[in-house]
């Protein structure tokens, strides 16, 4: 039993993954910031040159 509880007070894994999912959440909203802003300038770029076309 006592060595049970020490494998598990030194096991880490859970911890591991919590970061590696805070790492990719972290990742993924510097995506979609970028992808918007990337978005928002192409739309505008495209409503001149249509407004130019006319």
């Amino acid at each position: 039993m006592k060595n049970l509880v020490s494998r598990f007070v030194k096991d880490e894994s859970g911890a591991t993954a919590i970061e590696y999912g805070l790492i990719a959440a972290g990742i993924a909203i510097a995506i979609i910031s970028a992808v918007k802003g990337v978005g928002t300038q192409l739309s505008t770029n495209f409503a001149t040159i249509s407004t130019s076309l006319k």
